[in-house]
């Protein structure tokens, strides 16, 4: 009996206390967990932040980014970036987000913020400074004009290897609490992140200028072409550091006749600018040398490659422009090329579609049309890669249509403000570098033109009868 009471005994349910304790951890662990998962959501919004700015590839769009990462990461009403200049004295640069367009203007009489007040205390101290009251700090020199009431800061510098490139400042919680050690920690660790993500930008930046330096370079200075008249433009890539194979050229011939060349090597490296450059002189020396048809011509320098190089597959279009009577005639031969646009005077800029050859370096066997057209004087040929009308949204016989309407808008400038608009103004997504030569034939001597009224009186009779 003794020890069925005993195990009666030890049945018995649990006491209130043990029950209060039960309940409390509970509460705990529940706390910690709720904790735990607005810590893992806080460090995926840092980490979404961290690729957020990583993705960009201008400095400005970098520093904004910074901001507005920044103030979604703690629900931050006001936002802004203080750039020190050279010295590190003050700041030459503030970027300012949550703005309203009133307080904006109102901001843009007086000046923007150079780093005085307790903006210059974090210049001059470059720790983390979380503020409860703006106003009761000793640097404190108040709000210009116009510049709303803030009441919190929480202020972090930037470094980009190892000097202060500048200060982030968020002010006011949209919850209207004061910024407190979890928001500090995270602002602090994208403060980090930011550094990398300025000095990688910086670098980018450098690379594409080298590489669109080294393109030009590669580039020829267009010679003096009269009687006609030339001018071309070269566009990098969007994206940095991408040299392109894109090329141009154009040759004065004798007999008043001058040869022109546009070209698009595959790839966007090292080896597509190389293969660009000996492609082009290859094809002056064969140009030189014989006043074969455009279309022998590339047929001959595909051949010649394939037994002397590794160049990559090139798309290219060859032309000759000769004297034909009181105008001139455009003799053409296409290797995979987009067509070249014509404009006539008085008329709508169209594409010259004519039969394709294979791009150079597929088949060396395969023929390569050749084809004509008549320009009259003061006739504009536009010859350009494919850089300056590719879409993915669009097909390229929307993009082409969309250049002859532009090209139609822009006939009248002279030859370098007209490459010059195409270029600004072109129907692409600016992915791929881009290259237009636009070239001119003379307009009418005086003498044609005094025998026009002429023609028309002796022709008049037959056109007018019916």
């Amino acid at each position: 009996m003794a020890g069925i009471e005993g195990h009666a005994h030890r049945r018995q349910p649990p006491t209130p206390d043990l029950h209060a304790r039960l309940r409390a951890e509970l509460g705990r662990i529940d706390e910690q967990l709720r904790a735990l998962l607005e810590a893992m959501d806080r460090i995926q919004g840092l980490l979404d932040a961290v690729v957020s700015i990583s993705r960009e590839v201008e400095l400005p769009a970098v520093l904004d980014r910074i901001v507005t990462t920044a103030m979604e990461l703690v629900g931050a009403r006001y936002g802004a970036m203080g750039v020190l200049d050279e010295s590190g004295d003050h700041l030459e640069q503030f970027i300012a987000v949550g703005l309203s367009a009133q307080e904006r203007a109102d901001l843009a009489a007086t000046g923007f913020p150079r780093g005085k007040g307790v903006l210059g205390h974090l210049i001059r101290h470059p720790e983390p400074l979380r503020l409860e009251g703006i106003l009761s700090h000793p640097s404190s020199t108040g709000f210009p004009p116009g510049h709303p009431r803030m009441r919190t800061l929480l202020g972090v510098a930037i470094n980009v290897r190892g000097e202060i490139y500048g200060d982030l400042y968020l002010s006011e919680r949209r919850d209207g609490q004061p910024f407190d050690a979890h928001d500090e920690n995270v602002v602090v660790a994208l403060a980090g992140a930011a550094g990398i993500a300025i000095e990688n930008v910086r670098l980018f930046e450098h690379v594409r200028v080298g590489a669109e330096q080294f393109q030009r370079l590669l580039l020829p200075t267009l010679p003096d072409l009269r009687p006609f008249t030339a001018a071309a433009i070269y566009r990098p890539a969007a994206e940095p550091s991408q040299l392109g194979g894109d090329w141009y050229d154009a040759i004065p011939l004798p007999g008043n006749v001058v040869a022109v060349v546009i070209g698009d090597v595959v790839g966007h490296d090292l080896r597509a600018a190389a293969s660009m450059a000996s492609t082009r002189n290859m094809l002056r020396a064969l140009l030189f040398e014989q006043s074969n048809a455009p279309g022998a011509v590339l047929t001959q320098l595909d051949r010649t490659l394939q037994a002397m190089t590794s160049s990559p597959i090139t798309t290219t279009t060859l032309a000759r422009i000769e004297p034909a009577g009181p105008g001139w005639r455009l003799h053409w031969s296409t290797a995979g090329h987009v067509p070249p646009l014509l404009i006539v005077p008085g008329r709508r800029a169209e594409s010259l579609f004519a039969e394709p050859g294979v791009p150079l370096g597929v088949d060396t066997e395969q023929p390569r049309p050749d084809h004509s057209r008549y320009l009259p004087p003061d006739s504009t040929v536009v010859f350009f890669t494919d850089g300056l009308v590719e879409h993915p949204a669009h097909s390229i016989e929307e993009s082409l249509d969309e250049l002859a309407g532009l090209a139609t808008l822009y006939a009248a400038l002279p030859l370098p403000e007209f490459v010059q608009a195409l270029a600004d103004h072109h129907p692409s997504d600016g992915h791929d570098d881009m290259a237009v030569l636009a070239l001119r034939t003379p307009p009418a001597s005086p003498r044609v033109r005094a025998r026009r009224p002429a023609r028309k009186c002796r022709g008049g009779s037959r056109g007018s009868g019916g």
